[in-house]
């Protein structure tokens, strides 16, 4: 279950983190290796104590952390390092990313976030954009769809015509959940200029 309520930015700030991979290495006798992820996919960790600077800031989290009931129930994290379709710096366009090709039936879409080179590519599905943030364009032109929360598709009110290529650009946030049962907190550690440890995992929504 995923609460839609953004994580508190004052604690996000300064938040670390990013994608991980699980790969399994086996390695023979001569040294040569064998390697497998058993996951297509990444998943993104972060650790958002960095943000927790005062007692108030405590207290919002203790707040936050009951109202999610600690690791029961996902929320929002906007990742400071990835949360657009284009680079952080850049402005959205909704030129920014394929995700499709008309063939004049299909009217849904899932959002993807494309990463890699000239090498490998790994597509990224987006599940949570922020809707007033989204833009698509049908063949280079802007097109009317609405985004069904429910389903997690992007629905074109007219099925784009065959061959018509899709393409979007958007904000968006990262599903997470609290990965720790208990928040280990001590006032004293402010003073000795400790961070508080606040572990954060992706929650994947979609096989």
């Amino acid at each position: 279950m995923i609460d839609h309520i953004l994580f508190p930015l004052p604690l996000a700030f300064g938040a670390s983190g990013g994608p991980s991979r699980a790969v399994e290495i086996y390695t023979a006798a001569s040294g040569r290796e064998q390697r497998n992820s058993p996951h297509a996919a990444s998943r993104r960790r972060y650790d958002a104590g960095v943000g927790v600077k005062t007692l108030d800031n405590m207290h919002m989290l203790i707040q936050f952390f009951e109202a999610r009931g600690g690791q029961l129930r996902g929320f929002l994290f906007c990742d400071p390092m990835d949360h657009k379709s284009c680079a952080p710096s850049e402005d959205i366009s909704a030129a920014d990313q394929d995700i499709g090709m008309g063939d004049g039936v299909t009217a849904r879409f899932t959002l993807t976030k494309t990463y890699g080179d000239i090498a490998a590519q790994h597509k990224r599905r987006i599940t949570h954009p922020r809707s007033e943030s989204l833009v698509a364009h049908v063949d280079r032109q802007l097109a009317d769809f609405t985004w069904d929360a429910a389903t997690q598709e992007l629905v074109f009110d007219s099925p784009p015509p065959i061959g018509a290529s899709i393409t979007a650009g958007f904000e968006f946030d990262t599903p997470v959940r609290f990965d720790t049962s208990n928040l280990t907190l001590a006032l004293q550690a402010f003073g000795a200029g400790q961070a508080a440890h606040i572990p954060l995992i992706e929650v994947i929504t979609h096989a």
